[in-house]
């Protein structure tokens, strides 16, 4: 991959909704090559997907997200992907990683509409499947920053009124 994909990457990653045209300005690179690019990287596979980042913290019914990790114990031949391929199934699972260490072996970002949803899909859904050893289930209780994006704004620095 030469210097010039990985900036289109770059961009389109900080900002999916940038356009050939703008690309081009960033980059210097013709319109209708960054089309193409764009294309044959979406032909690959190596853009997969494009995706708004929500602040859900903003919406009247938000959504409770948790990070739960697994202990598995592995079936000969088939590694981490036959349990990796039967959590992916859950619509409920956002996300799902390999993990290097000794604790835990997978970790996954789980979505639901509350603490007890979450709560009773990884007691009941995945706690129970053959392989799983154990789990630990952690609450996201407040989002600062998702995908290089701060949630927040910060507050205007105002000056205070001195009278005499």
């Amino acid at each position: 991959m030469d210097k010039q994909m990985q900036d289109v990457l770059e961009l389109l990653e900080q900002n999916a909704k940038l356009t050939p045209e703008d690309i081009s300005e960033m980059t210097r690179i013709p319109p209708e090559d960054v089309t193409k690019m764009i294309e044959s990287l979406e032909a690959a596979g190596v853009i997969r997907y494009y995706k708004a980042i929500i602040d859900w913290d903003l919406v009247e019914n938000p959504y409770v997200y948790a990070f739960v990790q697994i202990k598995v114990s592995l079936e000969r031949g088939h590694g981490y992907q036959k349990i990796a391929d039967r959590i992916c199934k859950f619509p409920e699972v956002r996300s799902l990683r390999l993990l290097s260490g000794e604790d835990y072996d997978l970790e996954f970002m789980v979505r639901g509409r509350s603490m007890k949803d979450v709560a009773f899909f990884v007691s009941d859904k995945i706690a129970t499947l053959g392989q799983v050893q154990n789990t630990s289930t952690h609450f996201i209780l407040k989002t600062y920053k998702e995908d290089g994006i701060v949630m927040e704004e910060p507050e205007e620095f105002k000056r205070l009124h001195v009278s005499f």
